[in-house]
């Protein structure tokens, strides 16, 4: 993988995505888009990383055109999910998404909330179907997760292992 979309929305786990972005190895060339809900708390705690507007429609990743591996949203809004399930595209981080889905490139949805209501289900499926990963935050106890930061660690491996990013972040299960 040489090049990924990260994007974060919901102004509720902005530091996940943050930790996923800190995890990413250093040859992994990624734009982050940032949505108007996450901004508030990215800019106030995050200003020295570069992200892209998420107004310009006109930026690199609203083109098909534009060679790239994959995308994450990590965390997921379910407003955002919606949009993306309906096709709706009003802004970059769902035009993105619309060309990740157009060009058949990996899409990763790491949805924030729960419970999950039956409509959130229903967009998950339907994303799905059409080969979307929507993985949850979703903890993994055989992990030997005893800390936040392990836990961390275990979501973000887990997306990696769905992107094909190597690496040594939890601790994988051996058998009993």
């Amino acid at each position: 993988m040489k090049r990924l979309i990260v994007g974060i929305s919901g102004a509720s786990g902005v530091e996940l995505g943050l930790a996923f972005l800190k995890a990413l190895p250093c040859d992994i060339e990624s734009y982050v888009i940032v949505s108007d809900h996450a901004k508030v708390v990215f800019e106030k705690e995050h200003a020295s990383i570069h992200r892209l507007d998420d107004t310009d429609i006109a930026a690199p990743s609203a083109s098909g055109s534009f060679q790239c591996d994959a995308m994450v949203i990590i965390p997921c809004s379910m407003n955002t999910l919606a949009k993306i399930a309906y096709g709706i595209a009003d802004n970059l981080l769902t035009r993105s998404a619309s060309v990740m889905l157009k060009e058949k490139r990996p899409l990763l949805l790491a949805p924030r909330e729960m419970p999950f209501s039956a409509i959130a289900l229903e967009n998950m499926h339907k994303l799905s179907v059409l080969g979307v990963h929507i993985a949850p935050p979703v903890a993994g106890y055989y992990a030997d997760v005893d800390s936040l930061e392990k836990m961390e660690n275990f979501f973000i491996g887990k997306w990696f292992d769905l992107l094909g990013i190597e690496h040594t972040l939890f601790k994988r299960w051996e058998g009993a």
